[in-house]
């Protein structure tokens, strides 16, 4: 067996030669219809989703990385393809530290959470996005699902199986953000993990925070870090990590809150990896530019030498106000969202608003 790093040793020149962090879309199959669903993702799975063989001999492949990622099943729903205890036994004595992202449906019942822990499951997430019924099934597209995920949530609580939540912020539940970390601190989560809306998918027809309110809600997520019993983080928001860094530069009066912070620079192709369930290999699930095939490819060896996630890698790829950026190697704004609204993986963040020191 395998036996995972010390993730406080990885640094991000690891990067060139391993993510920190593997997608797997074992499915698109879903009985939600989430309004931000980067999936689009429908009730019936595709027929060319990869088969069990193949799925194996996709972690077996992950796990030959230099260092062996973070393993994260994701869909889509997870717990509608049958063999998915079989992936996360396999990835587990592959030494995979192995994470899953159920749907709040009726299939993840009580003895579902329990069979997921002795499976070996490191952590489930659980998505909630809104601190009442009325915002979070609104974007669910189901009645009854904010009730189903709080319940999700007490089941793992008492089975002892780690949990985080994953939020996507809109202007629909922008306001609600001191809220729903009120809410969640009645868990004992170990993560919040806060999404910024990447225009893909369902999401393209969504709203998303203007410039200035990312700002804002940096401010309210970064005050709440530091009086809730959680970690957070944002996903698909890098430049959260330039304003914490700011923050940490302010001189203990003027600093805000008191708590250290330490970036990664981890983006899209940068320490993460995304395989689709018919096997496609991209930078991110947010950023559909494909640059490997599995099982036709060796994932490790388009992870480390696929030109695009080279070039991703590289801070000098960057362009307007990103590559003049002082916070350009931890930061690099988000390469899916540039690539979502320009078309140009490379090009400066849409929903920034720091101007460089060079440029101010």
């Amino acid at each position: 067996m395998v036996r995972p790093r010390n993730r406080s040793d990885f640094r991000a020149t690891d990067f060139r030669r391993s993510p920190l962090l593997v997608f797997y879309e074992v499915t698109q199959a879903c009985g939600l219809v989430c309004t931000h669903c980067r999936a689009c993702a429908k009730l019936e799975a595709d027929p060319n989703e990869l088969s069990t063989a193949d799925s194996l001999r996709l972690i077996d492949q992950l796990s030959n990385f230099p260092d062996p990622p973070m393993l994260v099943l994701t869909g889509g729903d997870p717990l509608c393809r049958t063999d998915i205890y079989q992936l996360i036994e396999h990835a587990t004595a592959a030494g995979l530290e192995t994470s899953i992202t159920p749907s709040a449906t009726l299939l993840v019942t009580r003895e579902a959470v329990r069979r997921l822990r002795y499976s070996g499951i490191h952590r489930m997430a659980i998505s909630i996005d809104g601190a009442n019924s009325e915002t979070h099934d609104s974007v669910r597209g189901v009645t009854g699902s904010f009730a189903r995920s709080l319940e999700i949530l007490k089941d793992a609580q008492q089975l002892g199986l780690p949990t985080q939540v994953n939020t996507t912020l809109t202007p629909g539940n922008f306001s609600q953000i001191e809220e729903l970390a009120k809410l969640i601190a009645t868990f004992d989560i170990v993560l919040w993990s806060v999404f910024f809306l990447v225009p893909v998918g369902r999401a393209a027809f969504s709203g998303r925070l203007s410039a200035e309110q990312c700002e804002v809600a940096f401010e309210r997520l970064w005050t709440q870090s530091h009086r809730q019993p959680y970690r957070i983080k944002t996903t698909e928001a890098p430049h959260y990590r330039r304003y914490s860094l700011q923050q940490e530069r302010l001189s203990p009066s003027e600093r805000k809150v008191p708590a250290p912070f330490r970036a990664t620079g981890i983006n899209d192709g940068k320490g993460v990896l995304f395989v689709g369930h018919t096997g496609e290999i991209y930078p991110s699930g947010f950023m559909p530019l494909c640059c490997g095939q599995f099982p036709q490819q060796d994932v490790v060896q388009v992870y480390q030498e696929s030109p695009l996630l080279k070039d991703l890698r590289n801070p000098n790829r960057l362009e307007g106000k990103c590559r003049q950026c002082e916070y350009r190697t931890i930061c690099g704004g988000s390469r899916a969202r540039a690539y979502a609204l320009t078309e140009n993986p490379f090009a400066e963040e849409p929903d920034c608003a720091y101007i460089p020191a060079v440029l101010s």
